[in-house]
């Protein structure tokens, strides 16, 4: 147990550590305050004096987990000619996938206020879905100028339609079996990434 009154390096990620660890282990009605900071190894009282309370924290939970996430996606254009594109791709999908437990998406939209403080700070710009489909779309251009993709392919659609399905994906997935959302993250980069535009067919 930390001490009173002595700072915690990096508190909040051991608390949001702390709390997935709670989750995956006794299920999303035993995360409470007293949960997370028993596991962290911290005061009973810290959660509360760095969060409003509990939606707030599951609320900032979900954020950092997404910025991570965006963070991620901002490394792909570096990875232009490098490695295979669909691997690439796939990679940060799955990432976003695994970014949090479903347990933890479950509280965070059936508890209204943790919901709502999610939805607020996304639409004040907190890096998220948006930010990952413009990392996206850069890397596939930049790989269109490289010649390894197809010269027509939409990488704003493509962009959409991959975090939009994987965004999807983490807030449906059932928390006992992931893998089938997996293999559907596999398939669809390889679904897109083999898609061409056509010209119009004459009327």
């Amino acid at each position: 147990m930390s001490p009173r009154g002595v700072a915690i390096p990096d508190l909040r990620d051991r608390l949001f550590t702390a709390a997935e660890r709670v989750v995956a282990r006794d299920g999303a009605s035993a995360l409470t305050s007293r949960a997370v900071t028993d596991e962290a190894g911290c005061a009973k009282g810290v959660l509360h004096t760095h969060f409003s309370g509990l939606d707030e924290f599951i609320s900032q939970l979900v954020l950092d987990r997404f910025a991570r996430s965006a963070r991620h996606a901002q490394q792909l254009t570096g990875r232009a000619g490098q490695g295979l594109v669909a691997d690439n791709l796939a990679e940060v999908a799955l990432a976003l996938l695994d970014s949090l437990p479903a347990a933890v998406v479950s509280l965070a939209m059936t508890r209204p206020g943790a919901s709502l403080h999610t939805r607020q700070a996304l639409e004040a710009g907190a890096p998220g879905f948006t930010a990952m489909q413009e990392s996206i779309v850069g890397y596939l251009e930049a790989e269109r100028h490289l010649g390894r993709v197809a010269q027509d392919i939409d990488a704003v659609t493509t962009a959409l339609a991959l975090v939009g399905t994987v965004h999807h994906l983490l807030m449906t997935r059932s928390p006992g079996d992931p893998s089938d959302a997996r293999q559907t993250t596999e398939r669809l980069v390889a679904l897109l990434l083999c898609e061409r535009s056509h010209p119009a067919r004459p009327s």
